[in-house]
């Protein structure tokens, strides 16, 4: 458990005191808060198990969690795996449930719609599973990630991921292996988490493309799309707001495919999970026309800051 530099320090050193007695319990204090991948690695370097799981302080696991992310990893080519992301908070408002759909989402389509062809583009920093063999080759370059100049420290997850597949390993996602997080209860949490996670998928990609002709076709439309798609439906919605603007019509067929669209995608949705509530991500649309893609273009525009943002 690494405490990285608590200025409450006296405040749970009980807590230290009351686990230290326990031998399978080990704390690293750090003297100075480093931010989380460097107090990742500092655990990384102490521990000394084959395989490395790394969750955050707000993780809950699936008591077999660990056994099925274990048992994926026998494969010695795979050198990261990850499970199922839900929020532990999901009834505690209307966000937090549509966060929990869009972690659904983004496990049991993008990840393992990647994890078809062995290359997971993100094990998500709240609980993935490493190879201790692979790490000791990536540690050094994971730590030393530089943006202009610049120290980068967050977006660690992605980028070791992409570290994992450029070194020749695969990485697996484990839809059976379940893991809870807590996740933004209001917009602005939530927008400035999406501004760090834009800033580090754009500054990620860049390293990723590189790795697409080694990877199979499917990969690179995924990874083109991902990044072209934010960009037509930005043009889409300013366009309709110039006609509105010059010729005071509405667009009505650019809103009604868009329209379309989150309909056929949240009902797909809610007849692969099963559950109707998928219907009610249609709300997260005008999140993200309206929102997400303002947060995405300024992220685009500020890659060189690296703050945490949620201190």
């Amino acid at each position: 458990v690494v405490d990285d530099g608590s200025w409450n320090r006296e405040d749970v050193a009980p807590v230290h005191q009351e686990f230290a007695r326990d031998p399978r319990s080990n704390f690293i204090l750090l003297p100075k808060n480093v931010g989380k991948r460097k107090a990742q690695i500092a655990a990384i370097r102490c521990s000394s198990g084959d395989l490395v799981l790394n969750a955050d302080s707000d993780t809950i696991l699936a008591s077999d969690m660990v056994g099925k992310l274990a048992l994926r990893m026998q494969d010695a080519e795979i050198g990261a795996a990850m499970g199922q992301l839900t929020a532990s908070n999901r009834n505690a408002t209307w966000l937090t449930g549509l966060i929990d759909m869009e972690y659904w989402l983004a496990c049991n389509e993008e990840r393992a719609a990647q994890a078809r062809f062995g290359a997971v583009m993100c094990c998500c920093g709240p609980c993935a599973m490493y190879r201790r063999s692979a790490l000791d080759l990536l540690l050094d370059q994971y730590e030393a990630q530089y943006f202009r100049g610049k120290p980068s420290d967050f977006g660690e997850d992605r980028h070791l991921t992409i570290l994992m597949l450029k070194a020749g390993f695969r990485t697996e996602y484990v839809s059976d292996a379940y893991a809870a997080t807590l996740v933004p209860d209001g917009l602005g949490p939530y927008l400035r988490q999406q501004l760090r996670w834009a800033r580090s998928t754009f500054r990620d990609t860049l390293l990723a493309l590189r790795l697409l002709p080694g990877l199979d076709p499917y990969l690179t439309l995924d990874v083109i799309g991902q990044n072209l798609g934010p960009l037509l439906l930005a043009f889409s919605v300013v366009t309709g707001i110039a006609q509105v603007a010059v010729t005071g019509t509405v667009p009505w067929w650019t809103v009604l495919r868009i329209a379309l669209m989150t309909f056929v995608r949240c009902a797909v949705a809610a007849f692969r999970a099963r559950q109707l509530r998928f219907l009610a991500f249609s709300l997260h649309t005008p999140i993200n026309i309206f929102l997400l893609l303002p947060v995405k273009a300024y992220a685009l525009c500020t890659l060189s800051n690296s703050d945490w943002l949620s201190r």
